[in-house]
């Protein structure tokens, strides 16, 4: 068992490295490569909301993001990391420009590991724009 969980931890840490990259340079291939064809994500808002299905749809999300924070968006902080043999999620700090306007928050995403790939993602987040 502890074999399966650090495998899916460095996984996830090889992806969570590539979604920072593309958050931060809005270039994702790398990130789309760790995908499985059958990836599932959830996102808690905007047209995204919900449940979304298959890397396609992932590409269009993540496209979205970048078109939204076109500077980029930097990670500020990794606060924590938490896994078991099949999830890891990392809870951090980000900020950039979000449409032109400040944007700072506190965002936990949530990988799903099979393999040596990524199976589903969940993002939440949210700030009182003072505990940031």
């Amino acid at each position: 068992m502890a074999q399966n969980s650090e495998k899916t931890l460095k996984v996830a840490q090889q992806a969570f490295e590539y979604f920072t990259q593309g958050l931060a340079t809005g270039e994702w291939q790398a990130f789309f490569d760790m995908l499985t064809d059958d990836f599932t994500f959830w996102f808690p808002m905007g047209k995204f909301h919900g449940l979304n299905v298959g890397k396609e749809r992932a590409k269009e999300f993540f496209e979205y993001v970048s078109e939204s924070f076109n500077s980029g968006l930097k990670l500020t902080s990794l606060d924590h990391v938490t896994s078991n043999e099949t999830t890891v999620v990392f809870e951090f700090r980000d900020e950039g420009l979000l449409l032109g306007q400040p944007y700072k928050n506190r965002v936990a995403v949530a990988f799903d590991v099979r393999g040596d790939k990524i199976c589903g993602y969940r993002e939440y987040f949210g700030s009182d724009g003072k505990s940031y």
